[in-house]
């Protein structure tokens, strides 16, 4: 299982909660869950619908599936064993994740 913690640390406030925000992302959704559970983010925060149109998407599911984790959980997610990676990176996995779901539909 591989996952991914990107360094966007985007400043916002989400209800109550306001930090610094990145993404959390997996080779699979099942992956990802898997390993969400273990830093205690809870299944409803998962962002599976995109917003743009185009984004293939398959049982439901967008190529840009993730969580969004503030700074202390990107940092647990890490000494969990996520793999960090900047923006960049992040953007050439869910390209190919794009690429793959389109060649699967």
């Amino acid at each position: 299982m591989t996952v991914y913690v990107d360094n966007f640390r985007c400043p916002a406030t989400i209800g109550r909660v306001r930090g610094r925000w990145s993404h959390l992302t997996a080779d699979t959704p099942d992956e990802l869950h898997t390993f969400a559970g273990h830093i205690d983010l809870q299944r409803k925060w998962f962002q599976h619908r995109c917003k743009h149109l185009a984004c293939p998407t398959i049982g439901g599911v967008c190529a840009h599936f993730h969580y969004d984790v503030i700074d202390a959980k990107r940092g647990e997610a890490i000494r969990a064993g996520a793999q960090a990676v900047d923006l960049r990176q992040f953007g050439a996995l869910v390209s190919a994740r794009r690429a793959g779901f389109r060649e699967s539909v």
